[in-house]
């Protein structure tokens, strides 16, 4: 039953869009760390105008790249069901709505902001005009789920999608049972003045609405990647102006002299200060000296930056040389090691993401009309190999496993470096082209269909 209009109003003015707006807040802060715009450091009142510059020159986005390590070894490349050899039917739906190219802004979003989210509405495709099922990812800062319990439960109660439009925002409140939109000319969410303008019925029986979380704990929490390390970006920022202001104002030799005498005209003063190299200073006061004050060294700040970025790579589970480029002549053994921490993490990432996309396929399956694979519970994603592999490494660990452990070989192609998931079903087309046996045992498949 969908909500009247008075009582959408009412629970948009009084609970979801104040929630939504303050919520976008606090995201807005992690954005600015997670792309390259974050606050600058507190300096002295009086600094100069070129320290004010080098602050902009310390800025370095480190908390983008500790994202985009773990975004780029996030690539779904199938959906796969155990009772049958090619992907399941809802591989298409995840084609049709271009989902191969806007993963990416979700994997990242959830793992940017601790979540992102998912819909799945009944649609028109723009091409052929035909009716199926429309899935699009949206960013937490433009769309806020509510949850009854955001840990038991599968589907959310609510959620408000908010688009900005000048002055106002246009919105989108989601239910069990339809879309409603509304609008509102109060930026600031006092809520004075949403207005009601209509509503389309979904018939999802759920909220259909999926959350993509990085880090969700028994309590409902989800932390992202990014608000956890800002004070530590934060100080690698502070320690990399300190370099700089010490490169800047005191990386040269003061040279100093006593006992000159002063120059009768002010033309004999500039030449003073215009020594070349072969030029001689001769002093005749007894008492004068000559000498020179010592440039103050780098060695001690550049092994504080070091150290802190050593920090943030452990504190984040990146690794060091990711970030840092030192890395040369390591046998595999060693870069291993040296990805276990990385690894480890991207793994549960996978996990996380993976069940999410599980769900949002069945999802979209049954508002398509697919109760079969619906309820197809066995059925999940696959995720593309996007380690770096020679390909002479590769040929020789897949051929190992094919014929020591007995492996299918078609089911090692995707594995091998550089081959997708496309280029692998091409290949298994042609074997089953030049296989008799298979193309006389499909003829018998289709009599008997």
């Amino acid at each position: 039953m969908t909500l009247s209009q008075t009582d959408i109003v009412e629970l948009t003015t009084d609970t979801l869009l104040p929630a939504f707006l303050a919520e976008r807040r606090r995201l807005d802060t992690i954005d600015l760390w997670y792309r390259w715009a974050h606050e600058d450091l507190v300096i002295p009142n009086g600094a100069t105008r070129e320290m004010k510059a080098l602050l902009q020159l310390a800025r370095t986005p480190w908390l983008g790249l500790v994202v985009t390590g773990v975004a780029q070894s996030m690539y779904v490349d199938g959906y796969r069901t155990p009772e049958a050899k090619d992907d399941a039917a809802p591989w298409m739906l995840f084609r049709r709505n271009g989902l191969q190219s806007r993963q990416s802004a979700i994997h990242r979003a959830m793992l940017a902001y601790g979540r992102s989210y998912g819909t799945s509405l009944p649609g028109k495709d723009p091409v052929t005009d035909e009716d199926t099922v429309v899935m699009r990812g949206y960013s937490p800062r433009n769309m806020l789920a509510f949850w009854g319990d955001p840990v038991v439960d599968e589907y959310p109660m609510y959620s408000i999608r908010g688009i900005a439009q000048g002055d106002h925002w246009l919105l989108e409140v989601l239910d069990g049972d339809a879309k409603y939109h509304l609008t509102t000319e109060v930026p600031s969410g006092s809520g004075e003045q949403v207005r009601y303008l209509d509503d389309q019925i979904h018939d999802a029986g759920v909220c259909p609405v999926v959350q993509f979380s990085n880090l969700l704990d028994l309590e409902g929490r989800t932390d992202g990647e990014v608000e956890p390390l800002i004070p530590l970006a934060k100080r690698i920022d502070k320690t990399a102006y300190d370099r700089l202001l010490i490169q800047h104002f005191n990386s040269y030799k003061v040279r100093w002299a006593t006992g000159l005498s002063q120059p009768e005209d002010d033309e004999a003063a500039n030449l003073r200060l215009r020594l070349r190299q072969d030029d001689l200073l001769i002093n005749e006061s007894p008492d004068g000296a000559f000498g020179t004050l010592p440039e103050t060294t780098m060695d001690g700040i550049l092994k504080a930056y070091e150290t802190d970025i050593k920090t943030l790579a452990a504190a984040s589970q990146t690794s060091v040389y990711a970030l840092t480029g030192d890395m040369i002549n390591v046998n595999a053994e060693g870069l291993a090691a040296a990805r276990a921490e990385a690894d480890a993490k991207l793994s549960e990432r996978k996990m996380s993401a993976g069940g999410t996309w599980d769900k949002w396929l069945r999802l979209s399956s049954y508002l398509n009309g697919d109760d079969a694979s619906a309820n197809d519970f066995l059925a999940e994603v696959t995720w593309a190999d996007t380690s770096t592999r020679s390909l002479a490494a590769a040929a020789d660990a897949l051929g190992k496993i094919a014929t020591q452990l007995q492996v299918p070989p078609r089911a090692l192609w995707t594995l091998i470096p550089g081959v997708s998931k496309t280029m692998a079903d091409e290949w298994k087309q042609m074997a089953e082209e030049d296989d008799p046996i298979a193309q006389f045992s499909a003829t018998l498949d289709r009599q008997a269909g």
